[in-house]
């Protein structure tokens, strides 16, 4: 397996950090609230809403990465190296993401949201 296709995986798992950042670095997630998480996490303010809301952005953004790596792959218009250093800087960039989004810089956290999705589009564009 390439490393491409493990940074699709780690993509897949990354929105779990968000969601455990906002529900268990907190007072008030217990038993009772894991009845409902979708109601708890609709009470959340601050930076825990925050940390559900990048975890939301991720789910969203995941699947364009992953069908991106795939017919990168497939098409096979260029090199594997180039497709490893593309998805991991992607990874980074959804790293970042998240660290903006909790830190509420919303500048950076736009403008590393579309250094993300230009690294979506460059593994169409170099594969072609």
């Amino acid at each position: 397996m390439t490393l491409a296709y493990w940074c699709v995986l780690i993509a897949i798992f990354l929105p779990y950090l968000s969601t455990a950042t906002g529900k268990f670095l907190g007072p008030g997630y217990g038993p009772r609230a894991n009845q409902d998480p979708r109601a708890f996490l609709g009470t959340l303010e601050g930076w825990r809403k925050r940390a559900n809301n990048a975890q939301l952005n991720g789910f969203e953004v995941t699947p364009a990465f992953a069908a991106a790596v795939i017919i990168a792959h497939q098409a096979g218009g260029a090199g594997q190296a180039l497709l490893d250093q593309l998805a991991m800087a992607f990874i980074v960039s959804r790293v970042l993401y998240f660290i903006c989004y909790l830190a509420d810089w919303g500048p950076l956290r736009s403008l590393v949201w579309f250094a993300g999705m230009g690294l979506i589009a460059a593994l169409f564009v170099v594969s072609a």
